[in-house]
C-alpha cells in the first residue's frame, strides 16, 4: 500500500522540501473571458451535453430560487451565493419566492441520488436534482461554466456568463474518493475542511482518513486514551504530531456532509500498528510495549492475534468509532501485515469483520483483506500496480466474482504521492513517476484481469504522507492528478479521450490560482500562458 522498501534520502528530501516549501506556479491568472465557458468544458465531463441557445448573464438583479424551500436545498443555495458574492459583488439573495434567475428544484426522474439536470438559457439558468446531493453536484459545474475569476475574494470584473444549453449528468461510480493520511503527519480540521472543499469541486463523495499508523494515532478512544495523547503525540521526523478529538472528528464530518462527502474512517490492522503497541503493553505478545516510532518503514509491527485483549481493544475502538461515523463504512486496512503469519492474518479478520458488522457498518479493506474470507458485502481497495503478480491479480479477481465489490487505487496510477518526474521535490517513487496522462489513461471497467465490472464500485485516489508536511504540499501532490480520478469515477468510458481531457484540465489551472492552489505544471497539459 505505501512502500516496499525505504525510501533513500527521504528524510533529507523531506527537511529540504520543508525549508524552501512549494509555492503556487505561474502568474497571476488572466483578465476574465469575455465569452462564455462551452457547456462541455467542465471537469469530470457531463454524460450528455447540449449546447443551444444565449447565454445567461448574472448581473445585480439576479437572485437564487429554491422551489420548494427544502432545508438541504436552501443550504445549497446559500452555498451558492457565498461562493458568487465575493467576486461578483452582488447581493444574489436566496429566496422561495418567484422571479429567480437561478433556480434550485428538487424534481424529476432518472437522476438518481446524486445526477442533476442543467438548463440554461437568456432568462437564467435552472439546476433541477432528485436529491440536494445532485444539486450540490450541478452548482459544482455551474461554478466551472463561469469565469475562473468567479473563485476571488474580492470584486472582480466579469462578465459573468453562462453558456446556452442543457447537461444531464449522472455518475458512473457511486464511490469516488480520496484518501488522506492524517498519520504519518497530522493535519488540523482546518487543514482537512481546505481538502474537503477542493474535493467537493470535483464531485468526489468519499474521504477516506487513514487514522492510525505506525507513527501516529489520531482520534480520541475513551476506553484506551493513551492511544491519542501517546499515540499521537508524534509523527514522521519527529515532530509532534497530534490526534482529533471526538468533537473535532464529528465537526470533519458534519464538515463533508455538507459538501456531500461521506467520512470513511481506517483504522490500519492487524500490521502498522506501532503507535497502539507502543501506547498499551498488554496489546504485545511479550507484554512489552515498543518505542513510539518515527521512520518510514513498514511491515513490521502486529498486534497480538492469540491475546483475547486484542479483540476487546478492537471491539472498543470500533463501537467508539462507529458511534461518531454516519457513514457506512469502516476500513480495517489489512495491508502489509508481514509480521503476522498467514494463518494468523486469517484468524484476525474472521474476529474483526463481525465486530464491524456488530455496530452497524460495511468492512473495508486493502485487498490483502481477499487472503482471507471477506464478509458478505464487504469491499476490497486495489492497490496494486501493472507489474503486481498475476497470483495477487486473480485472487482479488476471484473474490470478486464471488462477491465482494472493489475499489480501485492502483498505485502505479492513483497515489498522489508518487512523483511526477524524477525531480519532483515531494513524495517517492516505488511505484514509479506517476505523470498526469498515466494517471488519467485506464479504465477502471475493464483494468483488472477477472474481475467483473460489476464488482467495481469505483476508485479512490490516496495521499499518503511520508514527505507531506502542510496544505501547500498536499495542493502540488494533488493537482493537477486528483480531477483525472474524479473523472475516471463520474463519467461515461465514452467520453474517455486523453487528447480532449487534457484541454479541459488546462482550463482549470485559471480556477486553482484564483483559489490558491498552488499546482505541477505538467508539460504533458497545454496550459494557458501566463501574464
Amino acid at each position: 500500500m505505501r512502500q516496499h522498501h525505504r525510501t533513500p534520502r527521504l528524510l533529507v528530501t523531506l527537511l529540504l522540501v520543508a525549508a524552501a516549501g512549494i509555492s503556487a506556479v505561474g502568474a497571476a491568472p488572466p483578465a476574465a473571458d469575455r465569452t462564455a465557458t462551452p457547456l462541455g468544458q467542465v471537469v469530470p465531463a457531463p454524460a450528455s451535453v447540449h449546447a443551444s441557445g444565449p447565454a445567461y448573464r448574472i448581473t445585480s438583479d439576479t437572485r437564487i430560487r429554491i422551489d420548494d424551500d427544502s432545508r438541504e436545498a436552501r443550504r445549497v443555495g446559500e452555498y451558492l451565493a457565498d461562493i458568487l458574492r465575493p467576486s461578483t459583488g452582488y447581493r444574489l439573495p436566496v429566496t422561495s419566492h418567484d422571479g429567480g434567475s437561478i433556480r434550485l428544484r428538487l424534481g424529476g426522474t432518472g437522476l438518481g441520488d446524486e445526477g442533476y439536470r442543467l438548463d440554461s438559457g437568456r432568462d437564467g439558468v435552472t439546476i433541477t436534482a432528485g436529491k440536494p446531493a445532485g444539486l450540490f453536484h450541478g452548482v459544482q459545474t455551474l461554478r466551472q461554466l463561469l469565469p475562473a475569476s468567479v473563485e476571488k475574494n474580492s470584486p472582480q470584473p466579469g462578465p459573468w456568463l453562462v453558456a446556452g444549453g442543457t447537461i444531464k449528468d449522472t455518475p458512473r461510480y457511486g464511490y469516488r474518493g480520496a484518501m488522506l493520511d492524517v498519520s504519518r503527519h497530522f493535519f488540523t480540521v482546518s487543514q482537512v475542511k481546505r481538502y474537503i472543499d477542493e474535493l467537493a469541486l470535483y464531485k468526489v463523495n468519499k474521504l477516506h482518513l487513514h487514522l492510525s499508523d505506525d507513527q501516529g494515532w489520531r482520534i480520541a478512544i475513551d476506553s484506551w486514551p493513551r492511544l491519542a495523547t501517546y499515540g499521537g503525540s508524534t509523527q514522521v521526523g519527529g515532530g509532534q504530531g497530534g490526534y482529533y478529538t471526538k468533537a473535532q472528528y464529528k465537526e470533519i464530518v458534519q464538515y463533508a456532509a455538507s459538501r456531500y462527502l461521506e467520512v470513511v474512517p481506517e483504522i490500519d490492522m492487524p500490521g502498522h500498528t506501532n503507535a497502539a503497541l507502543a501506547s498499551y503493553a498488554q496489546l504485545n505478545c511479550d507484554g512489552v510495549a515498543p518505542s513510539l516510532y518515527t521512520g518510514t518503514d513498514v511491515g513490521f509491527s502486529s498486534l497480538c492475534v492469540a491475546k483475547p485483549v486484542t479483540y476487546d481493544f478492537v471491539d472498543d475502538v470500533i463501537r467508539e468509532l462507529a458511534a461518531i461515523t454516519p457513514g457506512t463504512y469502516i476500513h480495517v486496512g489489512g495491508d502489509e501485515a508481514h509480521s503476522t503469519s498467514h494463518a494468523d492474518y486469517v484468524a484476525f479478520m474472521d474476529k474483526v469483520q463481525p465486530i464491524v458488522a456488530k455496530y452497524g457498518k460495511t468492512v473495508i479493506g486493502w485487498h490483502q483483506l481477499t487472503g482471507a474470507t471477506p464478509a458478505k458485502g464487504a469491499i476490497a481497495q486495489y492497490w496494486g500496480l501493472d507489474d503486481t503478480s498475476a497470483e495477487e491479480k486473480a485472487q482479488v479477481a476471484k473474490a470478486a466474482q464471488n462477491g465482494t465489490g472493489l475499489v480501485l487505487s492502483p498505485a502505479d496510477r492513483l497515489y498522489l504521492d508518487m512523483k511526477y518526474t524524477a525531480d519532483t521535490p515531494l513524495g517517492q517513487d516505488w511505484a514509479g513517476l506517476v505523470e498526469v496522462k498515466r494517471s488519467y489513461d485506464w479504465d477502471p471497467g475493464n483494468y483488472l484481469p477477472g474481475a467483473p465490472s460489476s464488482a467495481i464500485r469505483g476508485v479512490e485516489a490516496p495521499l499518503w504522507t511520508e514527505t507531506i508536511l502542510n496544505s501547500a504540499h498536499i495542493d502540488y501532490m494533488t493537482f493537477p492528478r486528483l480531477p483525472g480520478a474524479a473523472e475516471l469515477g463520474w463519467s461515461p468510458a465514452s467520453t474517455h479521450d486523453w487528447d480532449t481531457y487534457k484541454v479541459r484540465l488546462a482550463a482549470q489551472g485559471p480556477r486553482w490560482e484564483a483559489l490558491g492552489i498552488g499546482y505541477y505544471r505538467s508539460p504533458q497539459v497545454p496550459w494557458p500562458a501566463s501574464r
